[in-house]
């Protein structure tokens, strides 16, 4: 083999994972860097806990200002109001409300460590993507969150409230909304949560294609599927009415249009091999 080939082949082979003096890392030293960055996530984790825990009435007040709105919207008695059925649910909501506050506020913390933690297996030229990652996956987990809260919440909850009032006329039947403080939160949290990890489909895709793992012809053939996929998802995730499954799976359509565009300028250029199959792909089978 000649010496360029030679290259070629080294500088293709994935780097081993070393540690910071470069040293091959063990099994087992990988488990304890693994401790080691779970340790620092849930520090951090604990103290934005504390700290959000001092603020739990403004994000209380943050948090229901959609279904505040939907309430007014459609025109409801009163004013909007959050129950909760026992002593102790109070303090269970506003503790979860806590840490769904936590989880926002120490993303970059979080995103950090696990960059760490995959770091000693990446090239020194890969190594030097740590700001952008971190930065660029909590803004998206951050966006994420605030689109649902700004865009996917109002179109829910004036969906269900919309469902109250009177069936039958004047001596009808009156169906008023009595909403409780912890499922409440229950919802809005896990709505949240998954707007923040759907946002972040994009980072992974480009880390995918950068890493060689797929290409952009690649996404293009498996965008049908994901169309199903999607809106899998979302009727998973989402409460059971389209409405809902649709504000959550477009977002995650075009999201996924944008990694292919990432994919495509960033990414590593498909093999003839691979141009060749997607081409085939596309050709119509001649009628016999």
């Amino acid at each position: 083999m000649s010496d360029s080939k030679a290259k070629a082949v080294k500088d293709a082979a994935p780097a081993p994972i070393e540690d910071e003096e470069g040293t091959p890392m063990t099994f087992w030293e990988h488990l304890d860097e693994l401790r080691k960055r779970l340790v620092y996530c849930f520090v951090a984790f604990l103290i934005c806990c504390v700290l959000t825990w001092e603020y739990r009435d403004p994000l209380l007040d943050i948090i229901s200002r959609p279904f505040k709105g939907a309430w007014t919207a459609q025109g409801l008695p009163n004013q909007a109001t959050l129950h909760f059925e026992s002593p102790q649910a109070a303090f269970i909501g506003y503790f979860q409300l806590s840490l769904l506050g936590s989880i926002v506020l120490s993303a970059p913390v979080i995103f950090y460590q696990l960059w760490a933690f995959v770091a000693p297996g990446l090239y020194a030229r890969e190594k030097r993507f740590v700001i952008p990652f971190v930065l660029s996956a909590s803004g998206l987990f951050v966006g994420g969150c605030y689109f649902g809260w700004r865009v996917a919440f109002p179109i829910t909850f004036n969906y269900f409230l919309g469902l109250a009032g009177t069936v039958g006329g004047g001596q009808g039947v009156t169906i008023t909304p009595t909403v409780m403080l912890g499922e409440y939160i229950d919802f809005v949290t896990r709505m949240l949560l998954a707007f923040g990890i759907v946002f972040e489909i994009p980072l992974l895709i480009l880390f995918l294609s950068l890493a060689g793992i797929v290409n952009y012809l690649q996404l293009i053939r498996f965008g049908r599927w994901f169309v199903l996929l999607s809106f899998i998802i979302a009727a998973v995730v989402t409460p059971p009415d389209i409405t809902s499954q649709i504000v959550m799976a477009v977002p995650m359509l075009v999201l996924y249009a944008l990694s292919i565009g990432l994919a495509f300028v960033f990414g590593k250029k498909p093999t003839e091999a691979q141009r060749e199959a997607y081409r085939k792909s596309k050709e119509k089978p001649k009628a016999v």
